[in-house]
């Protein structure tokens, strides 16, 4: 596997972190105190071709590949975590989703708006009772002459309350489980679409995240994503690739909650001596920093083979779990070096270890990775 970038994907991943170092980790602490959802940051993300950046540029999108949505995924996340998220949601899910999906018409008509920013997408598969189990889905759409009427509602949708529009999984059929389940692109200025209640979450608080209501909510026919009832296969195919994304924002999340434990460490004085000193700073700085490289090769494995064409169901499990929870590792260990410090605002590795939690959680719990991976693993032997 050959991991060296090219010039062009370095002049991306440097141009993203000069914008993330100037433009989002100086309003982090207060867009996460404020619970504030960044509209006029996201416009300028769209401008910059980071909305749409799986998208061919003849849908107005930037036309990159996953090894740059990684670069471009780890530096947002190691400025904010909650931004990344949005960026994550928005590319892999919703925008990505239409675009694998989508009609002609469809996509020609909504996609340039979705990856220029003028719309920010939303992506519903999760309901009270279908989290893990997504087969437990209850929202409905009932065809009716040449529209779908959609009725349900679904629970921690990104943007939910400050995006544009969302795909959603809906019941087509009373078939149960996973089959009958069909997808759906809804714009939020149909009627009977409205947001529900906003969650107060523990980290990724800049991210938004609210339930979405749906009451006879009709559609267009040509609404329906792909064919009816299969809108369970179609998700599980963009969350092979939504997985990579979670896996590089845990990346950006653990390195930035790395590079201040190492600038803290060698400041910090005790005893007299910088603390880096330590040996006991320094193993733990060790072991940090070798996670961090770890999570690294797998979510770049798992990129390259995604574009190489090739199906990443383990890979992308597999850099999902390891990266998160290695995260959460990084992030525990950074407010530990730091100390008293490290559970104050003042200081960002208290923010990067809340947010590091919901990675080990969306898009898959760990738990469900660790069966997506066994399963695979001995289905191929």
């Amino acid at each position: 596997m050959d991991l060296e970038l090219t010039q062009d994907q370095l002049s991306i991943r440097d141009m993203v972190r000069d914008f993330a170092r100037r433009e989002i980790a100086p309003n982090a602490v207060a867009w996460d105190r404020e619970q504030h959802f960044p509209h006029e940051l996201f416009a300028q993300l769209g401008e910059l071709g980071l909305l749409g950046v799986l998208i061919p540029e003849e849908f107005g999108g930037a036309g990159l590949g996953y090894v740059e949505y990684v670069l471009i995924l780890e530096e947002i996340g190691a400025a904010d975590g909650g931004v990344g998220l949005g960026v994550a949601a928005h590319n892999s899910l919703c925008t990505n989703h239409l675009f694998l999906f989508g009609s002609d018409e469809l996509k020609s008509g909504y996609l340039p708006k979705l990856a220029s920013g003028e719309w920010i997408g939303a992506w519903g598969l999760t309901e009270a009772e279908a989290g893990s189990d997504a087969g437990g889905t209850r929202t409905t759409a009932v065809r009716d002459g040449d529209e779908w009427v959609l009725n349900g509602s679904k629970n921690f949708i990104t943007h939910a309350s400050v995006g544009s529009a969302s795909v959603v999984m809906a019941r087509t059929s009373k078939e149960g489980g996973h089959h009958g389940i069909s997808a759906f692109f809804v714009p939020f200025d149909r009627p009977g679409v409205s947001p529900g209640k906003k969650e107060d979450k523990l980290g990724m608080r800049c991210s938004d995240t609210s339930s979405l209501v749906l009451e006879d909510c009709r559609l267009p026919a040509d609404h329906l994503l792909g064919a009816e009832g299969e809108g369970f296969i179609q998700a599980m195919k963009v969350l092979d690739g939504g997985r990579i994304s979670i896996a590089a924002l845990s990346l950006g999340i653990a390195r930035g909650a790395l590079d201040a434990t190492i600038d803290y460490s060698r400041v910090r004085q005790q005893f007299g001596k910088p603390i880096a000193s330590f040996q006991l700073t320094r193993a733990k700085l060790a072991d940090m920093a070798t996670g961090v490289e770890a999570a690294r090769l797998l979510t770049m494995r798992a990129a390259m083979l995604k574009d190489r064409g090739e199906t990443t169901t383990v890979e992308s499990s597999m850099a999902k779990v390891f990266a998160s929870e290695t995260a959460v590792r990084v992030g525990e260990e950074a407010v530990q070096i730091h100390g008293g410090y490290g559970y104050t605002t003042d200081y960002p590795v208290e923010r990067a270890w809340r947010d590091a939690k919901l990675c080990t959680i969306g898009e898959g719990t760990s738990e469900i990775q660790r069966l997506v991976i066994a399963r695979e693993i001995l289905k191929a032997r």
